[in-house]
């Protein structure tokens, strides 16, 4: 088989792979490990490759916080927090949807977009059950929040760690230059997502708080163990702060936490680990040998190579990145996307003198971060809320998700890039 004809036809797996997804007729994970055996049975990777391009740093971040929160699970924690939650809304639906989206988001600027959900997952979905509503849009808004607030600094979203480091710039960059972006776009988003929910969810009405049971004092299961697993939490977060100072990876801190936590408590591992979301890091699995085949053939590359020609000038330049970003962020997801992207810019950065590279490094990551948002698959965060969400009934699906997903997208995309413009092309 020639070269081209292998290229169309892993691009057409990808595509049917993107599509059966989509249509749900088959559970995403089983067509991610069908698509991953594909590719390797069919000779485009070898098993050792395939191996190669699995993320076990993202892998092992999801199981360790996986481990962690179902410790917090058993303290009571969470009850502990919703019932809270209940009491500032003031029997006020939006005001519970609002606090809950701001907090995510301002969480998710400071933690990893995962870790952020992760944590306020199980909240949500005890809230919702507490309050009679559906926790379905509580969720697609955690999701919403969490990519959005993650765009806020160089530690909140992978892809800023990545642009970060291959433009050198600091923490007190990202917050200069993204936190107005970010702040407008989540307070203009969390209105136009009730004006969305309006129809089919009811979260602008109110509910009566003498029928919820709001116990704070009796919310607490466990104190012993929550002071264990609050403490060992600290640590957990103290070292994803400075992981590149402490040169360890993400991974194996939130690893470690979940180990030290087994220890210290001397807890049954075999009950902890029947409350990992198995099917989501299998999925995971799956999506990243399919994308690392696209990878190894320069798929995507050439393509936006290709678009890159057609640009003109500084301008153009950033209208093209915003529509690669705009484009491929939802077929391959946001962490690929950008990976690919990175030594792009900086071939034309270098080969463009006088160029403002800043300009381009804040379209990437404001145009790749928030379209990240624009189905389950294209970015982590949002399949870890789907898989989640399986344990309720109204669960996110390929398909609900898209029209909130998709359309918050749009808006936040063009309130990016109409930023980018004025803040570098019009005030200069």
């Amino acid at each position: 088989m020639e070269m081209g004809s292998n290229v169309q036809l892993l691009i057409g797996i990808f595509v049917v792979a993107f599509l059966l997804i989509a249509f749900e007729k088959w559970h995403r994970t089983t067509v991610s490990f069908f698509s991953a055996i594909l590719v390797i049975v069919l000779g485009f990777l070898t098993p050792e490759e395939a191996w190669n391009f699995i993320d076990f740093n993202t892998l092992g971040l999801l199981l360790g916080m996986m481990i962690i929160v179902a410790f917090f699970r058993r303290t009571g924690f969470f009850e502990f927090v919703a019932i809270k939650a209940i009491r500032i809304s003031k029997g006020n639906f939006f005001a519970l949807f609002f606090f809950f989206f701001m907090l995510t988001g301002f969480v998710s600027a400071f933690l990893d977009n995962v870790t952020t959900v992760l944590i306020f997952s199980p909240i949500i979905i005890l809230v919702a059950r507490m309050t009679g509503i559906s926790p379905f849009p509580f969720l697609v808004g955690e999701i919403i929040a969490s990519n959005l607030g993650g765009t806020a600094t160089l530690i909140g979203d992978p892809p800023n760690i990545i642009i970060g480091s291959a433009a050198n710039l600091s923490f007190n960059d990202f917050v200069v230059n993204l936190t107005l972006p970010v702040l407008l776009v989540m307070v203009i988003t969390v209105y136009f997502l009730k004006f969305l929910f309006k129809n089919k969810y009811k979260i602008d009405g109110k509910f009566d708080l003498s029928t919820v049971k709001i116990d704070e004092r009796g919310a607490i299961k466990d104190r012993v163990l929550l002071f264990k697993t609050l403490g060992v939490f600290f640590f957990v977060i103290v070292g994803f702060i400075l992981h590149d100072r402490l040169h360890l990876l993400p991974s194996i801190v939130a690893l470690t936490g979940a180990v030290l936590l087994l220890f210290v408590t001397n807890y049954d591992p075999e009950k902890l680990l029947h409350e990992v979301e198995w099917t989501t890091l299998f999925f995971f699995g799956g999506l990243f040998v399919l994308v690392g085949a696209l990878e190894k053939f320069h798929v995507i590359e050439n393509l936006a190579n290709l678009l890159l020609r057609f640009s003109r000038g500084e301008l153009g330049l950033i209208l093209v990145v915003s529509l690669l970003s705009f484009v491929f962020t939802v077929i391959m997801g946001a962490i690929p996307f950008v990976v690919t992207m990175v030594p792009i810019l900086q071939s034309i950065i270098t080969k463009t003198p006088g160029i403002h590279a800043n300009a381009l490094w804040w379209t990437l990551s404001l145009s790749a971060c928030f379209m990240g948002n624009a189905t389950l698959i294209a970015a982590a965060a949002n399949l870890v809320v789907a898989g989640i969400s399986e344990k309720t009934q109204d669960k996110i699906t390929f398909k609900n998700y898209l029209k909130y997903g998709l359309l918050s997208s749009i808006v936040s995309f063009l309130i990016a890039l109409l930023y980018i413009i004025i803040r570098y092309y019009v005030i200069k």
